[in-house]
């Protein structure tokens, strides 16, 4: 290890920065995020989740607000650093954080409280849980300069949609009882599943005829084939018992899922785009 070499201080600035982002993405904003979901679903909660920490009294509204109010400080701080630190004209890292706060907060809280409603809910969490994060991540590193660089991200969140429908799963009776049309509760298991079904599989289909399209024969091949597992999943689990294995119909296809989110995202950085 030699500090005077230009490149090797490069890549650990490089890694610093990487890490720093992936700490706002994580900690604060999906920290943030599921704290304030958790505040104004403690009703629902204390049917569906007694244990959970809130409905079970574990800790107190002081202490839930304090730790809103400190992550959304420290997400708007952290981005705005990453902002600095990339040299940017435009603050885009800070914008990321800025819209993730915003989506948190019109998702859980009234009067909007998007997650009444299965659709908008479930489109909100895909563009907090997957597009929101890539921008972030892109932006701290580039520009934010091509129409690929925003649309992609957002047709692979529409995926989300799919274990947002699965989560759902085991909060029937809380969600019917306070009146949350979640996908599960407005069309019933059996047709739900199968929406849950399409909804993970084919953007994720899309983005790989995409790439295919511009020539990533490669990387479309591998999206492609992270879907065959997940495809197995939907097969073994989520069609025959969706309620029972939501956990481990889970568990089973998020890793591949993200291996294709990567992919892609890969694939973006490094493909030229004058092509």
């Amino acid at each position: 290890f030699n500090p005077a070499d230009r490149d090797i201080m490069l890549g650990l600035q490089d890694a610093a920065r990487g890490l720093l982002t992936m700490v706002l993405a994580g900690p604060f904003m999906e920290g943030y995020s599921q704290t304030i979901n958790d505040w104004y679903d403690r009703d629902i909660d204390a049917i569906n989740e007694p244990y959970r920490p809130i409905p079970s009294g574990a800790i107190s509204e002081l202490q839930v607000m304090q730790q809103i109010y400190f992550l959304i400080t420290g997400s708007l701080c952290i981005g705005l650093g990453i902002d600095v630190w990339a040299g940017h004209n435009f603050p885009a890292v800070l914008l990321c954080a800025f819209i993730g706060t915003l989506a948190g907060y019109i998702y859980s809280a009234p009067p909007l409280r998007l997650k009444q409603n299965g659709w908008s809910g479930d489109v909100a969490i895909g563009l907090c849980y997957v597009t929101l994060p890539w921008w972030c991540g892109h932006a701290a590193f580039g520009e934010l300069d091509r129409m690929e660089y925003w649309v992609l991200p957002l047709v692979y969140s529409l995926s989300g949609i799919g274990p947002a429908i699965a989560n759902d799963f085991k909060s029937i009776e809380g969600d019917k009882q306070f009146g949350i049309d979640s996908i599960p509760v407005m069309y019933g298991v059996d047709v739900a599943k199968w929406i849950c079904a399409v909804a993970q599989v084919f953007p994720q289909l899309a983005v790989a005829a995409y790439l295919y399209f511009v020539g990533e024969t490669a990387y479309a091949f591998a999206i492609a084939g992270l879907v065959l597992p997940q495809l197995y999943y939907i097969k073994m689990l989520l069609l025959v018992d969706p309620v029972a294995n939501d956990i481990a119909f889970q568990t089973s296809c998020q890793p591949f899922f993200f291996l294709g989110l990567v992919a892609t995202a890969l694939c973006m950085g490094q493909h030229d785009w004058a092509v």
